[in-house]
């Protein structure tokens, strides 16, 4: 990333989080409207799930090495936390994401029209049935298996070549048990995002779920950096001076 200008990184985190939100979020309704009236099921689910890797992985690669490929506040903050990220661009990647994640939403509509905001636009939401207790639990538990999977693979120490492929896997993975409970967000502009065009559609959306998200996200985020901290930090050891062997020390003291 040497030599790039501030503008070209924060425009690969607004077309890394756009391709995120429109492949990933916009398999869900692409889903709904296929199948019709036909109930959803588990591979329903696997579909969507495979979109959002292979999304993510397709981003990992193509602006990684622009900007890093954050496309996730969480993520964002959780490099800031680990000492990786500076704290004063935080403000501005963020900014970014929300903008890419609002254009995605935005491009889902110009697609497959109205229909994907009849049937909600994939705005992550809970049910009667979840309680904000476990839906914030499972947002945490997401996000949190997701950012300390990115920290951890990017770490000097971990084999080179293969973070887009395992990041891209653990979002395969982590949806698959969190989606039931809260549509499995665990990215912040990808909560805000699709709630703010489906709104402006005139369709509903139940903002009051926002800070549940919001504060489980950022929170997972941040414990993730604390754990990765625990696991990676090397104790610094004092340099020690070799012993001199006790004949040799016996001549130079004789010497002296």
């Amino acid at each position: 990333m040497e030599g790039l200008r501030t503008p070209q990184k924060l425009a690969a985190e607004v077309l890394g989080t756009a391709f995120l939100v429109f492949i990933g979020v916009g398999a869900v309704p692409a889903t709904l409207i296929v199948n019709g009236d036909s109930p959803f099921t588990m591979a329903d689910l696997g579909i969507i799930s495979f979109a959002f890797g292979t999304i993510v992985v397709a981003t990992v690669y193509a602006f990684g090495h622009v900007s890093g490929n954050h496309i996730n506040p969480a993520v964002t903050i959780g490099l800031a936390v680990t000492g990786q990220f500076p704290w004063r661009k935080v403000p501005e990647y963020i900014a970014a994401q929300l903008v890419g994640a609002t254009i995605g939403a935005l491009a889902i509509i110009g697609v497959l029209g109205s229909q994907a905001s009849d049937v909600g636009l994939g705005v992550a939401a809970y049910g009667d049935g979840v309680g904000t207790g476990q839906a914030f639990t499972a947002e945490f538990v997401g996000t949190f298996i997701l950012v300390l999977t990115v920290l951890m693979v990017i770490h000097r120490n971990a084999a080179p070549g293969f973070a887009g492929i395992a990041i891209g896997l653990v979002v395969f993975a982590a949806i698959i048990p969190v989606a039931p409970a809260t549509g499995a967000s665990i990215n912040p502009a990808r909560t805000l995002g699709p709630m703010f065009i489906q709104q402006i559609w005139g369709g509903e959306v139940d903002w009051g779920q926002a800070p549940v998200y919001l504060a489980a996200e950022i929170s997972a985020g941040i414990a993730a950096a604390a754990v990765y901290l625990a696991l990676t930090r090397v104790r610094d050891i004092p340099e020690r001076i070799p012993a001199v062997p006790s004949s040799q020390a016996e001549s130079e003291t004789a010497s002296a």
